[in-house]
């Protein structure tokens, strides 16, 4: 009943937390009530992009002149996704845990003292550490009649076994947008309700009106300015009297930590958690409300794990060491798999400036060789924002068809500080989209 380290939460934040920790000679648990591998395994990245996948091939090839007839079939994407859930059995997780000297509990796991956990009336105690990583749930608005309404959420959405025949979204986010082109390409009738004047209101703003017209080539309809005010089955009304209906409805507006009270446990970048005694509790992931991503999360988690292994030893990590997650604050990469595709790294335009930052913003249209071989017709845009300061990246996005690939070289530019006079040198192949960079550098003014 007692471990070095305790690991609250099976998903893929906290599978790196104990692989990390195990390997290192630490005796570890990992808790887990549901399934081995988490949301990220079962019902939001790999089906997600699973669904949406066979869509883009399909669309990609048929930018393509030369290229004729071509369709979907639905019944064949549905268990291409099911193929990467493993029909929903975590038995090969399990088998991976223990493999690596993971010792997993199932159960629902709560810290009920220090260095304390319970699980269904059993108690688990930790010599070094206990880590926190549930998590996410989704959001769910204060709609009237939403308690008496049966909804889909982002599970439903990426689980469903038949096509809807008509589809309500009801949010403009990154579960949104997606899930709404996803469906609507595999032939369901789909309504996509934005809030604002554009979904993904937090990303450069020409982001959303691109996304729009993908979404509205698909079919999609899309209703801006909808805020929503009351629900009932297969019905959703907006505050200016607009009605909205739909076989099924997905409610897609965010999410929020899985603790208690739907707040973060705030961290410092080893992953302590604020206000406890001691030094041995932590957390990872969505949870912390850093950043909720997969990608992010397991880089806080393998941040955790060092850090916990260092303290077991006596050191303490530093900055830009690997226990501590600082790229948190300055490089945070995302890429949403919509058609086009939106690919961003580090700080908008409007964030660098409310930092007080003297910036320079380059934008232009993605034409040039590689994206024309790519696709007839390409169309997409990109933006550099530069720091004049220092002449380094502080934010890079990327809208077009298959950007998704270009992001890692700006993040490995932004993280490594590495000047535009620099970037100069890093010659792009030719004929990729990747030239891009180098019209951006010119424009800039090199």
């Amino acid at each position: 009943m007692d471990f070095d380290v305790i690991v609250i939460g099976g998903g893929p934040v906290g599978e790196n937390v104990a692989w990390r920790t195990a390997a290192g000679g630490l005796s570890t648990a990992m808790i887990e009530k549901e399934l081995v591998g988490g949301e990220c395994s079962y019902w939001a990245c790999m089906p997600s992009k699973a669904l949406l996948r066979s869509g883009h091939a399909l669309a990609a090839a048929k930018r393509v002149k030369g290229v004729v007839g071509g369709s979907l079939d639905a019944a064949a994407v549905l268990e291409r996704r099911t193929g990467f859930t493993s029909n929903w059995d975590d038995t090969g997780q399990v088998k991976w845990a223990e493999s690596e000297n993971i010792h997993v509990i199932r159960g629902d796991g709560e810290v009920t003292g220090e260095r304390e956990v319970t699980v269904g009336g059993e108690v688990y105690r930790a010599r070094q550490a206990v880590v926190v990583c549930t998590g996410s749930v989704p959001k769910m608005p204060p709609l009237e009649g939403l308690a008496d309404t049966p909804v889909w959420t982002s599970r439903e959405a990426t689980s469903a076994r038949e096509v809807p025949e008509s589809l309500v979204v009801l949010g403009g986010g990154v579960v949104g947008v997606e899930m709404a082109q996803a469906w609507a390409r595999l032939g369901s009738k789909v309504k996509l309700v934005v809030s604002g004047d554009r979904p993904l209101p937090r990303l450069e703003d020409f982001v959303g009106p691109l996304v729009v017209e993908g979404l509205r080539e698909d079919g999609v309809e899309v209703l801006l300015n909808g805020r929503a005010s009351s629900i009932k089955p297969g019905e959703l009304t907006l505050q200016d009297g607009r009605v909205v209906q739909g076989s099924h409805i997905l409610v897609a507006t965010g999410r929020v930590p899985a603790t208690k009270d739907g707040k973060p446990l705030t961290i410092d970048d080893s992953g302590l958690v604020s206000g406890v005694d001691g030094r041995w509790l932590y957390a990872a992931g969505d949870v912390t409300g850093r950043a909720l991503l997969t990608h992010q999360g397991k880089y806080q988690g393998r941040a955790v794990g060092t850090a916990i292994l260092e303290r077991s030893r006596g050191f303490e990590p530093k900055q830009w060491s690997a226990g501590q997650a600082w790229a948190d604050h300055v490089a945070v990469p995302q890429v949403v798999f919509t058609d086009p595709e939106v690919a961003f790294v580090g700080h908008t335009a409007e964030e660098a400036r409310a930092q007080g930052r003297d910036i320079k913003v380059v934008d232009l249209d993605i034409a040039v060789a590689g994206s024309s071989l790519h696709a007839d017709g390409y169309k997409g845009k990109a933006r550099m924002v530069v720091d004049e300061r220092t002449r380094t990246l502080v934010g890079v996005t990327f809208v077009g068809q298959d950007v998704a690939e270009l992001l890692h070289s700006a993040t490995v530019a932004i993280v490594g500080e590495v000047t535009v006079d620099r970037l100069w040198h890093a010659v792009p192949s030719y004929p990729t989209i990747s030239e891009v960079w180098l019209r951006l550098l010119e424009s800039y003014g090199l």
